[in-house]
């Protein structure tokens, strides 16, 4: 997370925020604060590499998706597609999602397109930047959290008898 998120100035990739926010993106504590009932953290890895992640969250209101990170040199290769698509099954699968949840800072615009191009929608619900949440330090004012959902239908049991 924190590669893909705030990487080293010898490292680049698309989905980067370090010229918007300092700090870590996320801290050992805080991903061990998510393994618990109704959580998951979907992993790809690359032998003992992890290639890719993201964390897949169930609620009455709907299925929260969220930590969609890839490591940096194999961004642009649509693994972090392939992993959203990965979660919204699981999330369909494992916690009877009908909604998708996935939220978005205001200052990243093709991050937000991104999401909007596999369906997902603005709400209209906007938050001021997580101060007080141990996710960094924005270096620019402005920044909020823009909320997008998705409608999903769950796949339908369909029984068919063949005589043979």
């Amino acid at each position: 997370m924190n590669r893909a998120y705030r990487p080293s100035a010898q490292e680049t990739g698309w989905t980067h925020e370090a010229n918007l926010i300092a700090g870590e993106r996320i801290s050992t504590e805080q991903v061990l604060s998510l393994f618990h009932e109704q959580s998951t953290i979907l992993l790809l890895r690359l032998g003992q590499e992890i290639v890719a992640c993201v964390h897949v969250q169930g609620g009455q209101s709907g299925t929260y998706i969220g930590m969609l990170a890839t490591n940096p040199t194999m961004q642009t290769q649509g693994i972090g597609k392939q992993m959203l698509l990965h979660a919204e099954a699981y999330a369909i699968e494992h916690y009877n999602a009908s909604v998708l949840k996935v939220s978005v800072l205001s200052l990243r615009p093709e991050l937000l397109a991104f999401y909007e191009r596999r369906g997902y929608a603005l709400t209209g619900q906007v938050e001021e930047y997580p101060l007080s949440a141990g996710v960094g330090q924005p270096m620019v004012t402005g920044i909020q959290v823009l909320s997008l959902e998705k409608r999903v239908r769950k796949p339908s049991i369909q029984a068919s008898i063949v005589k043979m």
